[in-house]
Order: C-alpha cells, then structure tokens, then sequence
C-alpha cells in the first residue's frame, strides 16, 4: 500500500550519502507509480552501483512521493526545495528552472510567493520573491518563469545559480498510501511476524525498478526522525551493518506514519544475505589494501631511486623524524612527484622567463591558413543558430560527431587565470573556493545552452581536472546529481599536475627541491600544460580510443561555451587539422577561456612525449624549511628564492605543422 521516490536515485548502492544536501539532484524528477519489484539475493552484493535482478510477480504499489527536500534555516523554519535556477531565457527578465519536483504546474503556475536561496559573500541567504506566472519549455524539461520587479536580462542573470524555495506547510497532501521520502527514513523496522525490532531505515535509493530502504540493524542506536548523525554514522561504519530492503508491499506491507514504524515480511534468507555480502566484502578490502600497500611500497621505492639519481637526498630527511602518520604523509609526496616532468622542468629553467602568449604567435600571422574570426556576440543563448550564416555547417558537422559519441570533453576547473598570483591566496580560503567551484561546475552542466545537450552526454567521455582539495566534493556532486547524464564509467576525476619549488640558487651545480615542512615538499601547479601530462595516466588514451573517439576538446571550465566549442571542432573537422585553437581578440592572459580540439592521434602522440612539453621558470619568493645541523630551520625569504614552473597548453603547436593548425580567433 505504499511506496517512496527517491531524493538522490543516483548515489551509488554501496555508498549511501548524507541525507541533507545543500546541492539536489538536478535532473527532472519523475513521479513515478513503481511496477513490480525487481529483486533476486544475487542483486544485493555492496560493491555494486546498481541491482540487476530478475522480475517477480509482486503487485504495484498504490502510492507515489515527491522529490521534494526540506532546508533548515536560522530565520524561517523550513522550505521545500523545488527547482534550481539554470539560466536565464529571452530579453523580459524571464529565468529557466530545472524542476525539483512531482508537482511542477502547483509550483510553477500558480502565482505568489516564494523564496530564493543563494550565495552572497560566500553566506547563505534565503529571500522573498513574488511569481507572476510560469509556463513549460516544452523539450528542454524546464520551466519558464517570471518574477515580480525582475525585468531585464542583467535582472535575471543575477539569479542564476539559485534554488527556489516553498514553504513547507504548503506541501500538496498526499492521498492515502502516499509518503514523502524523507518521512521514512527515521522509521522503526519490525518483523510482522515476531514483532523483533530489525533496525532504523537510514535512506531510501532507486535501482532502477523499485525503492530501496537501507536499514541500519539495531545494533546501532536509532535516532529519530532520520538525522543526518544517523546517516553519518552508516556510511563511517561505526555502527552495525547496513541491509537492503526492497519497498514492495509484499515485503513491506504496513507503514504507521503516526508511531513512525514499518512492518516486513522478508523473504527467508534476505536479511542474512545482506550481512554475509557485507562480511564478504571486508574481507575482500582487506586483500584488496594489503596488495595495494605492496604496490605502495614498489612505488616509493621506484620515486626515491629518481630523485637520489636527481641528487635530491635531502628530501628523505624527514623519514628520521616525527611519527608514523607524518612519514607516511612525505612518502605520499615523494610518490606524487613526476620526476620525467620534474627533469624536464630543470632543463628548461634557463629559458628566459617572459610568460609565453599565444596571442603574440598566431595573432595577425599570415602563416596560419585555416583562421576564422567571429564576434563573440554569436554566442550569447538569445542568438539564433541561423544567424552563424555561412559557419552554420560547422556547427552542424560538430553536432553530428558530438551526437554520433566521437568527441570527449576535458574541463579544467582549477583556474589557472589566477596562476599569476600568489597561489598561497588562493588555498587561503579553500571552503569557499570549493563551494564556488562546485556551484560554478553545477551551474554549467545544468545550462544545455552552455554545455553539451543532456541528450548526447550518455556516449560522451568527460574528464574533469580541478585542485586536490575539491575532488571528493565534485564526486559528490556528480554521484548526488545522476552524473548530470553522463555514463560513471566514461568520468574522470582528476588533480591538477603539479611540481616542486626549487631554489634559485645552484647548489652543486643543481637546484634543490624546497620542503614545505620536514614531511611536505613545497609544489605549485604547472598550469594548463599539466593536462596532457594528466591525460597520459590511467589508460585514458586508450580507453577513449577503444570507445571510437575521434576528437578531444580541452577548456578553461570557467568560461566554457556550447557553441563556440562546437564551431572550433566543426571547423577542425572540415579542415581536416590535427589542432584547433580558441582565442580571444586583445586578451593578455594566456590561460584566460583558453579552448582547443585535438584529433585523438595528435593527443595520443604528445600523451607518449612528456618530456617535450616546454616550461619557464617564474622567481618567487617562498618560505620552507631546511635541516641545518640536524635542526630544522625556518626560512622567511626577503626576495625571490626560488623557481616556480609553468607551462601552457598552448606550447604543444610545436609539434604541430600549421598547414594542419586552426584558429578561431573570438573578437569584442
């Protein structure tokens, strides 16, 4: 007699998240009347992502739940969130929003209030707003509104990025048999037949066919009404173990909203089998971290040979000091250093270091002959596709590749425009600088106007490149969001390259690495030039080979646009050029909106030479320690002590010839 829809349908089975998000699901949410249940005890071994079972004759149930999430709030009680704010439509003020809801004409049509939620000076702030009417974007699984007072576009711009609000006792009323997902977890699981008391359910996930409850067995302490501790607690297994529950009604046949428990009737054998599953796996984890210890080991020992061959002893002294978690920490780093790169680095640092542009190259060269000049006035979302005139049809052959699943897509979303700083600045408020990378990631991937079209990214490889410190927090927004279409298995996370500070000053005859601390080495990024080294590791290359890709798109995250990539990778195709080449007219940063498309070839052959990539040492100062007479001291620098490395993407067009070279060059 019941059933539930799920808040997060994406996360993975064997990883459940946090209950309450401050990112939902973007996809539009379905209201769903489950069939039949899918179930079969091979279906629930943990390490999987998803259930694959075999269909039994279980009845429908009769009951649906919305997709809707409450927020908490110092000023206003609580919301219901419905819809996030991906865009803004026409030239009236109008905004395009990505349901978050099963009842989107009550939510969208229906004028009056309603509250948004934004970021403002890295706070959250929840306002009034008036709507005055909405209407569906029929093929774009969006809404249109309009709100009072928002009249232009620069009006409405400013609202991108936010999630709109209900209150919650506006809430539709459910019929009979119907629950809002988040009303079950919390709840009580008891044995219909024994009345036992089996655990608390801590989440609810969708497999594809039915509802999932993951219940969290009662050797752990319940906590009511579905806290985030309790979630929390599950997935830091520090209480007992976690099953899984089909919601059926033939396993599931009563729900008591009023006392907050459930009755179950589970098939013989299905509570077991969960446990045993979970057994089984630590079991297999163990094995799997004692063999990867080994690999560990062969590793550290392989990078400590490569740097004593370097003469960087020194960087080992840290080993005889301090405890077993900080020499694990400088053995992390030893393995993280890329010593061919690193050597590469040292070779080039006498190359005067005049920041290389690409602007001063190609711009006004009469070498390049396959060039296009375009106004970047063409690739505003208002613009039609008939205006292009004669590029139309490079559009057209780069959505036939796109759409055809021969193009992969390289974001890098660790901003090198703001290399030129210091780079200390930038990791001084790393929690905002990762809600801010996070939200602006989000932002893009939910605008089909700036990004790829949700329809094509299921066929499309993406790899995402971003600072250490934000990878765990995009996992999460790509596991809470569906992987906003794309296929898990084709997504890369990866960090941005990076390499050691050495000093300015030869010291027999070589320039020695500076340590951060006795256990860290002092690194900085490489910048944009760090991509191809990144996309030579973890058989990416071969994977996107085996998968028929024929084009690699590199971008700045940042100010990536739809069109203007697909231009440049219609325009490379037509000329049949191994490289292509965004610019932007009169731009004095060589990173900034920095775009480009590599024939797989072309990316495969510089991915197998490294050591080619060209970098220019940048004097900084930088504070480290030495050890001096077996005392570690500080050293506070008065003036540049030391060499940074950098090097752009841009500086692998000389292994290209420029008759097989394009640039689009974007003008004002």
């Amino acid at each position: 007699m019941q059933k539930a829809s799920l808040l997060c349908s994406s996360n993975p089975i064997s990883s459940p998240p946090t209950y309450l998000h401050t990112c939902r699901p973007l996809t539009v949410p379905i209201r769903i009347r489950f069939s039949p249940s899918l179930f079969a005890f091979s279906s629930l071994r943990f390490p999987l992502n998803r259930l694959h079972g075999q269909r039994h004759g279980f009845s429908p149930l009769h009951s649906t739940a919305t997709e809707e999430m409450i927020e908490a709030s110092k000023n206003v009680s609580s919301f219901v969130e419905i819809g996030y704010i991906s865009s803004v439509h026409g030239l009236q003020g109008e905004i395009c929003i990505k349901p978050n809801t099963d009842f989107t004409e009550l939510r969208f049509c229906k004028a009056g209030r309603r509250w948004l939620k934004q970021q403002v000076s890295g706070k959250e702030t929840i306002k009034e707003v008036e709507l005055v009417e909405g209407r569906e974007h029929h093929g774009k699984k969006s809404w249109i509104l309009s709100f009072s007072g928002i009249e232009t576009v620069d009006q409405a711009r400013q609202l991108v990025g936010s999630t709109l609000l209900a209150e919650e006792e506006d809430r539709p009323h459910l019929e009979e048999g119907e629950f809002y997902t988040r009303d079950l977890v919390g709840m009580r699981v008891i044995l219909k037949e024994t009345g036992e008391v089996v655990g608390t359910v801590v989440n609810v996930f969708n497999s594809g066919a039915n509802d999932l409850l993951h219940v969290m067995l009662k050797s752990a302490e319940p906590m009511p009404n579905g806290s985030e501790e309790l979630s929390s607690l599950a997935e830091a297994g520090d209480s007992g173990p976690l099953v899984w529950v089909p919601f059926v009604k033939e396993i599931v046949p009563n729900v008591d909203m009023n006392r907050r428990e459930m009755l179950i009737t589970p098939p013989k054998g299905l509570l077991e089998l969960n446990v045993r599953s979970v057994e089984r796996s630590k079991k297999e984890r163990r094995q799997l971290e004692w063999k990867e210890r080994k690999r560990f080991q062969k590793r550290l020992i392989a990078a400590k040979k490569k740097l004593s061959e370097m003469e960087q002893q020194h960087v080992f002294h840290g080993f005889r000091f301090g405890e077993k978690s900080q020499a694990s920490l400088l053995a992390d780093q030893i393995v993280s250093v890329n010593s061919k790169l690193l050597q590469q680095a040292l070779e080039n640092v006498e190359i005067a270091s005049k920041r290389w542009t690409i602007t001063e190259s190609l711009t006004g060269t009469k070498l390049v002959r396959n060039r296009l000049r375009i106004s970047e006035k063409r690739f505003t979302p208002s613009t039609s596709e008939e205006k292009l005139g004669t590029n139309f049809t490079l559009q057209e052959k780069a959505l036939q590749l796109i759409s055809k699943g021969k193009v992969a897509v390289v974001l890098d979303m660790s901003d090198h425009k703001n290399r030129g700083k210091e780079y200390d600045l930038i990791l001084s408020s790393s929690t905002s600088r990762e809600n801010s990378e996070t939200s602006s990631l989000q932002m893009l991937l939910c605008d089909d106007e700036r990004f790829v079209k949700a329809e094509y990214r299921s066929s499309m490889p993406l790899v995402l490149i971003s600072l250490a410190d934000e990878i765990i927090s995009m996992k999460k927004l790509f596991s809470s969001n569906n992987y906003f279409g794309f296929d898990p298995e084709k997504v890369w996370f990866l960090e941005e390259e990076r390499l050691p500070v050495v000093s300015s000053l030869l010291e027999q005859n070589r320039h020695k690495i500076l340590m951060k601390s006795p256990w860290e080495i002092l690194q900085s990024p490489v910048g944009s030039g760090g991509v191809i080294s990144l996309l030579s590791s973890d058989n990416i290359m071969e994977n996107l080979a085996q998968n028929g890709i024929k084009y690699i798109q590199v971008c700045n995250g940042e100010r990536y646009i739809s069109r203007s990539s697909r231009l440049l990778l219609g325009l490379v195709n037509e000329k049949e050029s191994e490289i292509g080449i965004q610019i932007f007219e009169h731009s004095e940063d060589v990173e900034e909106g920095f775009g480009m498309v590599f024939s797989i070839d072309t990316m495969k052959k510089l991915t197998r030479q490294i050591h080619k990539l060209q970098f220019y040492a940048i004097a900084k100062p930088n504070s480290h320690v030495e050890l001096v007479e077996k005392k570690w001291v500080h050293v506070e620098p008065s003036s540049p002590n030391s060499y940074e490395f950098y090097s752009t993407i841009f500086s692998c067009i000389n292994a290209c010839s420029l008759d097989k070279l394009c640039v689009m060059e974007i003008t004002e």
